[in-house]
């Protein structure tokens, strides 16, 4: 395992400008992964890391001496980096790091050619908040999506805040980043779905079975006209309380958990998966 002890070193610097810059991370092709729980999905997709990095105390901590010992293991071995806690410090996104960064390549999706026409996909314009984004990636690795789409205004998909809100989604996904949205709109052969709050039908009473494509919209403006003008159906989240609307990564899980809903009926399962929270 090599060691770096200073801020100067080639490495250590690429490593910070990744952590920290979008733009970096986009023309490397790279990012880091924090934390034990990103690792094991990453692991857990068949992705080999690039590069290992753990702090001197991370070295210690029993969770991270497997994981190190599992991956030694790989006959695709990953290079491992050890680096003082205070350099660690300094490239985390965390406050207290458990002590383990990966660093990856960002997985490249060709947009296919019939842009998943007859699957579960959604469409995200303009979603700004790294959280919110987060959170819709792992609601749609959980409901089953297939492909996500996000308009050139979105937030990084791959940086730190989005990897932590999405809890390893990410891996479960495919991934396609500033995307013409309106193109991929036209193009679905099945169901365009907006949410919005005019002229709309309510969530529940329509049918979402087979290929849906939901679009969810900005958190202040919402969906854009020109994009609205694609879609098929709008629709709303029936709110009998007094809130005038939901966070969209909210909204986002509702309409996409009515559409398992509805596929589940419609096949006649009678077992239904369990959905825990974490």
């Amino acid at each position: 395992m090599r060691h770096i002890t200073s801020r100067e070193h080639p490495l250590f610097k690429k490593l910070f400008k990744l952590q920290h810059s979008a733009r970096q991370r986009h023309d490397e092709g790279m990012t880091l992964l924090d934390g034990i729980h990103l690792l094991q999905s990453c692991l857990a997709s068949g992705k080999t890391p690039v590069l290992l990095i753990v702090s001197e105390s991370g070295s210690q901590h029993p969770e991270i001496s497997q994981l190190l010992i599992h991956i030694d293991k790989d006959p695709q071995k990953t290079d491992c980096l050890m680096l003082s806690d205070t350099l660690f410090n300094q490239i985390s996104p965390v406050k207290t790091p458990v002590g383990i960064l990966a660093l990856i390549d960002i997985p490249q999706h060709t947009l296919p050619a019939d842009t998943y026409q007859n699957s579960f996909s959604i469409l995200l314009e303009g979603i700004q908040d790294p959280g919110n984004l987060g959170s819709m990636l792992r609601s749609a690795a959980a409901a089953g999506v297939e492909g996500v789409f996000l308009s050139s205004d979105c937030a990084d998909a791959w940086s730190p805040k989005t990897l932590r809100a999405g809890m390893g989604a990410h891996f479960s996904l495919k991934i396609h980043e500033n995307v013409d949205l309106i193109q991929v709109a036209r193009q679905f052969a099945g169901n365009v779905v907006a949410t919005t709050l005019h002229d709309a039908s309510n969530l529940f009473h329509t049918d979402l079975r087979g290929a849906v494509v939901f679009v969810f919209g900005n958190e202040g403006g919402g969906i854009s006209e020109e994009l609205l003008e694609t879609v098929h159906q709008r629709v709303m989240i029936p709110m009998p309380g007094c809130t005038e609307s939901l966070n969209v990564a909210t909204a986002a899980a509702i309409c996409l958990f009515e559409k398992v809903r509805q596929d589940t009926c419609a096949g006649g399962n009678s077992h239904e998966n369990s959905m825990g929270s974490r």
